[in-house]
């Protein structure tokens, strides 16, 4: 994420466990940031997955239909 308050490697483990599918229950207690920081990092990488599986999707269905 681009400005955020956060090391690096604390987003990376944040990331990380969103990865492996931990929940932001368990990755707040694990990576040691408050509850409400690890919810809104897991609702962040959702959007973010969200809005480039949009935009790839438009990308494939472009175009000329035969």
């Amino acid at each position: 994420m681009r400005k955020s308050r956060l090391s690096w490697s604390t987003q990376h483990k944040l990331i990380g466990y969103f990865v492996v599918g931990t929940t932001a229950r368990c990755a707040f207690e694990l990576v040691d940031v408050n509850r409400k920081t690890a919810t809104y990092y897991h609702h962040r990488l959702r959007e973010i997955i969200t809005e480039q599986l949009d935009k790839e999707s438009t990308e494939l269905f472009d175009g000329e239909i035969e």
